[in-house]
């Protein structure tokens, strides 16, 4: 049993009354696990193969997540690898189904890593629109960028900002914004002893005050007629009920739709709090915010002659188009253009009426400017590791396919050359049940091994 501290326990006997002691018995009890698929690349026969596989069953206020059974660990499998599923607290997957983004939306994760909740609004746009996943840490934002990556999301970019510059950017430009503030973490408690050890009510007061600086920013950023949804992952009012009641009492533009509470004693799931808010006022002033931002460049960006004049951009998508006639055939890229960040050509998304555009990127910390397609070399390119796993499946001209529980894809996992047809030659996916799980590059009856090294499992022989 978690010790838990005194001063905590006192406040949740004040808040629940009569169901303190269902509440403080949960913390005996075994937590619960759960994954969110993939909706754009699992078939309702790969999900009948994953539920026996994992012992899935369904979460009730989620439709693509799914408890599983501890002993499966989805998470070491290669379908974890290929991006089929995020691993995810079951609780945690109710904040994005409250703000139901839409295909086409602009969307802002605020406060994003690890990414449980970026990459299940990614699901919901379905490729279309935008997404802007921020997280002010250098370590997590980079954890975000490979969760982003790993999941195959295309129409997403990572940055690493505070919130008042990113509002001072995007003032009045998303239609929906997610804040999952830090928290003192009471819904992490069986997870995490940690958060129990950094607890104390001068903690919460901290926290209190910190996530509401983020909710003016979020308020700043969201258009009229727009929807927040403010969430966190722990129990105490001053966090939740109390932010969400300044908010409204600071600023009467905004309503409040909805409120949902998730109790360890009372459903299946860690804990969690989200509140979804709607900003009242015109939403043809949002239009005409992003109608003056598309007429007048982002801080910093060059002018479309200055840009026509050098355009290297140009040369590196001639040699991905020249990889693509060979590799993938028939493959077309989402509305977007071509950003070079070094010597590493992005896919920057476009989602309709909206202005953003490489402008909007100057002077921010980005580390992720849409889908990575490749690394331009002398003359030539190599295909990204996020491109693999965002590819519909069949888009390569070759695919060295086998079986999940092969030795084949153990072996690429760890980072050793395959065998290969001696006929065979050029590009192709290495694929787990037809899934990819990255590149290869054939020759001489071997398929070299392209799959970065910081994702490969330990004891590689390359």
């Amino acid at each position: 049993m978690i010790q838990l501290p005194d001063a905590y326990i006192r406040q949740m006997k004040e808040q629940l009354g009569g169901e303190a002691e269902a509440f403080l018995d949960s913390y005996g009890e075994r937590r619960t696990q759960g994954l969110r698929i993939r909706p754009d690349k699992i078939t309702p026969d790969s999900l009948s193969e994953l539920t026996k596989r994992f012992g899935l069953t369904p979460v009730p206020w989620c439709e693509t997540g799914y408890y599983y059974d501890e002993a499966s660990k989805p998470g070491k499998h290669p379908y974890h690898a290929a991006g089929l599923y995020y691993i995810q607290e079951p609780s945690a997957m109710s904040a994005a189904a409250l703000l139901a983004p839409r295909p086409g939306d602009v969307v802002l994760d605020l406060a994003a890593a690890p990414g449980g909740k970026s990459t299940q609004i990614a699901g919901m746009l379905q490729g279309q629109g935008l997404l802007i996943s921020n997280e002010i840490h250098p370590a997590r934002a980079k954890i975000l960028s490979e969760n982003i990556e790993r999941m195959g999301i295309t129409n997403a970019v990572v940055t690493q900002m505070a919130p008042d510059p990113l509002a001072e950017r995007f003032p009045q430009f998303f239609d929906k914004i997610m804040v999952d503030a830090p928290c003192s973490g009471e819904g992490m408690f069986r997870k995490d002893p940690d958060a129990v050890s950094e607890w104390s009510p001068e903690h919460v007061r901290m926290c209190a005050s910190r996530q509401w600086d983020i909710l003016q920013a979020a308020v700043t950023m969201l258009k009229p007629g727009g929807l927040l949804a403010y969430s966190t992952c722990t129990f105490n009012k001053a966090e939740n009920e109390d932010n969400v009641a300044e908010l409204l009492r600071r600023y009467p533009a905004f309503e409040l739709l909805r409120t949902e509470r998730i109790w360890p004693h009372r459903s299946a799931g860690e804990g969690h709090f989200v509140a979804l808010l709607r900003k009242g006022g015109d939403a043809a002033l949002g239009a005409a915010s992003l109608a003056a931002a598309k007429a007048t460049p982002a801080r910093g960006a060059k002018t479309a002659g200055k840009r026509a004049s050098h355009r290297p951009e140009e040369e590196a998508m001639r040699l991905f188009a020249a990889f693509a006639a060979e590799a993938l055939p028939g493959f077309e890229l989402p509305p977007g253009e071509a950003v070079l960040f070094g010597g590493q050509l992005y896919w920057l998304p476009h989602a309709a009426g909206c202005p953003f555009n490489p402008g909007y990127l100057n002077g921010l910390k980005v580390h992720r400017p849409g889908l990575h397609l490749a690394e331009v070399k002398k003359g030539r390119i190599e295909p990204s590791h996020a491109l693999a796993l965002a590819l519909p499946r069949g888009a390569a001209r070759q695919t060295l396919d086998f079986a999940a529980d092969s030795p084949e894809v153990d072996r690429f996992l760890r980072g050793e050359t395959i065998d290969a047809d001696p006929t065979a030659s050029g590009w192709a996916l290495v694929a787990a049940d037809g899934f990819a799980l990255g590149w290869a590059k054939q020759s001489g009856g071997q398929a070299k091994n392209h799959l970065p090294k910081g994702l490969r499992r330990l004891g590689s022989g390359a």
